[in-house]
């Protein structure tokens, strides 16, 4: 528990066995609930979690969205935080990223890796990528985010309620944030973070998954909204 917050980590995962470990075994001792999505792993991950104290839970439908609203459905802190397996983002920036989150009294921080000062940690392709996907929701939802693909994020387990997520791949990073975005009752904020190299396989195809989130990003912004 942070400030009287009960905190909770929520981990998509597959095949993530290398980074896996290391995310664990840095996860600060305030947190007081760790959800491990195993997304259909072949290799160690799930035990590796399960022998570190983390709560796994399997979701053989394949997806990064998927696997994130199903560990959001099984979460039961009042604030979730979001990372990779991968070790690439900072697990031993919890507590400056939820200190920021209520110092700032928001209900959703994005945590973003620019600018990358670890220049082995995203290629000129990937930050390109970023660029033109980050510029894109800017435009469309005028107000200016600066990385809209970021998997690290601090919210309020409370605002899900009001937030209609339906993507099941990679563009859940950015969809999660348009929700955000777009109701005027969720404050939003966006601070830097260390981003560094991530341990294990690449999954992301920047060209199919850069041209499918611009898809998308354009799709949800001129959608019918659904009726209440």
């Amino acid at each position: 528990m942070y400030k009287g917050q009960r905190i909770t980590v929520v981990i998509p995962c597959l095949n993530e066995e290398q980074g896996i470990e290391q995310v664990l075994k840095s996860m600060p001792e305030f947190v007081d609930e760790v959800i491990v999505v195993d997304n259909g792993s072949t290799d160690r991950t799930s035990d590796i979690a399960r022998s570190l104290g983390a709560q796994v839970i399997r979701e053989d439908v394949r997806g990064y969205g998927r696997s994130y609203r199903r560990g959001f459905a099984g979460a039961t802190g009042d604030l979730i935080v979001t990372l990779d397996g991968d070790h690439s983002y900072p697990v031993d920036a919890l507590s400056y990223l939820i200190e920021a989150f209520l110092h700032l009294d928001v209900d959703f921080l994005n945590a973003s890796r620019f600018p990358v000062s670890d220049r082995r940690a995203m290629s000129f392709k990937h930050k390109f990528g970023n660029l033109v996907l980050s510029l894109a929701m800017s435009l469309l939802y005028f107000r200016w985010v600066r990385d809209s693909q970021s998997g690290m994020w601090v919210f309020r387990r409370i605002i899900l309620a009001d937030m209609n997520l339906q993507s099941n791949g990679m563009a859940f990073s950015e969809e999660i944030k348009i929700e955000a975005l777009k109701n005027r009752r969720i404050r939003f904020r966006e601070i830097s973070i260390q981003y560094s190299s991530r341990l294990g396989e690449v999954k992301l195809n920047p060209w199919r998954d850069g041209l499918y989130n611009l898809w998308f990003l354009v799709g949800k912004r001129f959608a019918r909204r659904p009726k209440r």
